[in-house]
């Protein structure tokens, strides 16, 4: 399926994770604030480049850029809508909520370099189960910028444990949706109780002879945007992304 089909879509109402979808195109997580905290929101990703790498920023107001021919307000399967740090609404359409003094910042997504697992004979668990990757706040505390503070928050994939080495090495090679892996092993290391009960997306079982894998996630900057009260923002469904129109192999090194 081509992105401007998987688009149309979600366009038309279809609420989906799009782990799988339009293998071989690039992913991307939607933050939209207001310009006065636009500059916030950049200096926090360029201060936390691993869980917030920026594909690109869209100049205020503009609903599509060169990353995507179609509209960020309605061909996303899922957003979320936030006010003074509570969310106050889970739209497929933000049309109504749209103002002209919006930026966007479309932030690399790993659900890009999934396929590249596979390929390298990595299993990803939550596609074959056919559900949305786990992901969890962390008490690792990213750097702060300007008004925003707040957690790290990580996907995590159990791998085997003779492929973590690979599953590290097909990462890395992809820097611009986060790279490798930020932690290998003990989920506790990262705070993280249970891994039964992630804070987004559906719990995924660790088999014995696996080890559960943690790489920085795109949903970072909405914590951030709750943790410091911004005023409005609106950002994707976590699991349901921007279906871009760019190849996974532009972002590889």
């Amino acid at each position: 399926m081509l992105p401007s089909e998987a688009r149309a879509r979600f366009r038309a109402g279809l609420s989906t994770p799009t782990s799988g979808w339009c293998a071989g195109w690039t992913q991307a997580n939607l933050i939209s604030v207001p310009r006065a905290h636009a500059w916030d929101v950049l200096l926090f990703a360029q201060r936390n480049p691993q869980p917030c790498p920026v594909l690109e920023v869209l100049e205020p107001g503009e609903v599509s850029g060169e990353l995507v021919a179609g509209d960020i307000r309605t061909d996303l399967p899922g957003y979320r809508v936030h006010r003074d740090g509570e969310l106050v609404d889970r739209p497929t359409d933000v049309t109504a909520y749209w103002r002209d003094d919006l930026v966007s910042f479309l932030i690399g997504c790993s659900f890009t370099f999934e396929n590249a697992l596979l390929a390298a004979g990595v299993p990803v668990r939550h596609l074959a189960l056919g559900r949305n990757v786990p992901m969890y706040r962390t008490t690792r505390r990213c750097r702060d910028a300007g008004r925003l503070s707040g957690p790290l928050v990580v996907s995590m994939r159990p791998v085997p444990a003779a492929l973590v080495d690979t599953a590290v090495a097909t990462t890395a090679r992809y820097p611009a949706v986060h790279g490798a892996p930020v932690h290998v092993g003990d989920p506790a290391a990262l705070g993280i109780a249970d891994l039964d009960a992630p804070d987004h997306g559906d719990a995924v079982p660790v088999a014995e002879g696996e080890v559960p894998v943690f790489w920085a996630c795109g949903v970072t900057p909405q914590a951030a945007v709750l943790e410091s009260r911004l005023p409005f923002a609106i950002t994707h469904e976590p699991g349901q992304m921007l279906v871009t129109d760019a190849r996974d192999t532009e972002y590889l090194v």
